[in-house]
């Protein structure tokens, strides 16, 4: 996976991982939205560009094995990757894709992501991944999950 610098066009390898203890001390409220301890009891994980341990985005999700679903509970990008003036693009798209690619290893073709978007988001979501209404959700199924795969994992 690979996140673009929106100032030279240059492409960076990124790895997603489990957030450890320790990265608590550098994942703050102010740079990243919300008190990301709170959801330290689910599945959390972090991207960061391979060559350094600045954490680019969060994501932390449950799976709902009854309903072949993954929830993304939370997902962020830092406060320098938000909005026009953001320093790399891709960041969210490559955790979707991440969270995509494990529903499908557990649930094969009935895989499902769905995530609760905070207000106004729920556009950008739908037009920029694909992802579509279901109801209090927004949510992607196996055709958006390829599509999503095809255009962020380069591994």
């Amino acid at each position: 996976m690979i996140v673009i610098d929106t100032e030279t066009g240059k492409s960076k390898r990124v790895e997603i991982e489990p957030v450890e203890s320790g990265d608590f001390k550098t994942i703050t409220k102010k740079r990243y939205f919300f008190d990301w301890k709170e959801e330290d009891e689910f599945e959390l994980y972090k991207l960061r560009i391979v060559e350094t341990n600045d954490i680019l985005g969060l994501v932390s999700f449950e799976q709902i094995p009854e309903e072949w679903r993954v929830h993304i509970r939370l997902l962020t990008v830092s406060q320098e990757n938000r909005g026009s003036d953001k320093k790399y693009e891709n960041i969210a798209g490559n955790l979707i894709t991440f969270i995509s690619k494990i529903a499908v290893k557990e649930y094969g073709e009935l895989a499902c992501v769905s995530l609760k978007p905070k207000g106004v988001i729920a556009q950008h979501y739908i037009a920029k991944y694909g992802m579509n209404i279901t109801g209090m959700t927004l949510s992607v199924e196996i055709k958006e999950i390829l599509n999503l795969i095809k255009t962020y994992d380069h591994d």
